[in-house]
């Protein structure tokens, strides 16, 4: 594991603080699960937009002509 620095303004780490103290938890174990979410989902998206454009490249689906006007979606 690796350490890093960081610069913080001292009011938003002493409410950092008083967060990770109602969590029972430290403002490093916040940052750390902070950025460990970022990097799993960052790759999930990268995953799930792979995926999609894989699914719509091997469709045979095909959109018919449309029949409709936009202002008509709206006419209730």
């Amino acid at each position: 594991m690796k350490n890093i620095t960081l610069a913080i303004e001292e009011n938003v780490l002493e409410e950092a603080r008083i967060y990770a103290s109602r969590k029972r938890t430290t403002v490093n174990a916040l940052v750390r699960e902070f950025l460990e979410r970022l990097a799993t989902d960052e790759g999930r998206v990268r995953e799930a937009v792979r995926e999609l454009r894989a699914m719509s490249e091997a469709s045979s689906a095909e959109v018919g002509p449309i029949t409709w006007k936009r202002e008509d979606l709206y006419d209730r």
